[in-house]
């Protein structure tokens, strides 16, 4: 089927230009002396969620408001229950105490805050519920915060990150070359996506929480998994966890800032807060701050049962 192959092109143009586009970026950051530790907390982090900010604007554009929200909670949905249970099985993964008390509860609260802010038919009584521009800025704000304080742990504890210096010519073309594909890839698996819903006769929720929120949790999947491989646990979870926040507070925001999200699935909404509170929660059952191969294996389970459940009911 035609709209299926345009979806896996745009999603290997997606993922490619995103990094060329931090390759590109951070050597140039590099060479005006910027610190790895600054490029690490922006372009780097920034460019695992690229994939959903490139799709989200286009669908926003287009008023396809399911397909950008759905797109969003399914990511951080197989952030969680599909990308760690499958890190997990990898390797047991030990989970930073600042990852645990900090991080983890601050992704929680992102999503709380999208289902209060955008729930105005249950917070106010409202005719109708929807995320705002103005619920979008109060997320984007949310937003600042977090890099504000994420700033400040790295200061104390490093980031790991370790930036290469290319060709400032290289550089330049990687950055534009990869703005484009971008582009380029978001709008391919957005037209295609709402075309294999119109005809399959599908939701374009479904088609968010499944296709879509797969293919770009594709980066994350690689980053976390060969992370989980090379022994380096906390960041294989922290990755994950991170992106979730990003997905949250800049994509959605972005989002909603651009073209208002009327607020249709509250099972969504719900799994989402449900998986982020299942993370918190079971690290403090048997091996404490640790996830474990058989809780991976639970995280597995969920996630298919979930997306039964959505193949049957969205």
């Amino acid at each position: 089927m035609l709209e299926i192959l345009l979806i896996l092109v745009g999603f290997v143009i997606l993922i490619k230009s995103a990094d060329w586009l931090v390759e590109g970026a951070s050597s140039l950051a590099k060479r005006f002396g910027i610190s790895d530790l600054v490029i690490g907390l922006t372009i780097v982090a920034f460019g695992t969620s690229a994939p959903e900010l490139a799709v989200n604007v286009f669908a926003s554009l287009k008023r396809s408001s399911e397909l950008a929200i759905s797109n969003v909670l399914g990511s951080n949905i197989a952030n969680i229950l599909l990308i760690l249970g499958v890190c997990a099985l990898i390797s047991n993964l030990k989970v930073h105490k600042n990852t645990v008390w900090k991080e983890i509860p601050l992704s929680l609260l992102a999503v709380i805050m999208v289902f209060v802010l955008g729930n105005d038919a249950i917070m106010e009584g409202a005719s109708s519920s929807a995320i705002t521009r103005g619920d979008g800025i109060a997320l984007l704000g949310f937003f600042i915060i977090f890099m504000y304080y994420t700033f400040g742990v790295a200061r104390v504890e490093g980031n790991g990150f370790e930036v290469e210096k290319i060709s400032a010519l290289k550089s330049i073309v990687f950055v534009a070359v990869g703005c484009l594909g971008l582009a380029f890839g978001g709008k391919i698996i957005v037209d295609s996506a709402l075309g294999l819903a119109s005809l399959l006769g599908l939701s374009q929720a479904l088609v968010g929480i499944t296709v879509l929120a797969f293919g770009t949790s594709l980066p994350e999947l690689a980053a976390s998994g060969m992370a989980a491989w090379r022994g380096n646990t906390d960041m294989a979870i922290g990755n994950v966890v991170g992106s979730n926040i990003f997905n949250v507070l800049l994509v959605l925001s972005t989002s909603a800032i651009i073209n208002p999200i009327p607020l249709v699935d509250n099972v969504t909404l719900g799994m989402a807060i449900l998986a982020s509170i299942l993370l918190f929660s079971i690290l403090f059952v048997g091996r404490r701050h640790t996830l474990t191969r058989w809780e991976g294996c639970t995280f597995l389970v969920l996630y298919a049962i979930y997306i039964s459940y959505a193949l049957l009911h969205i």
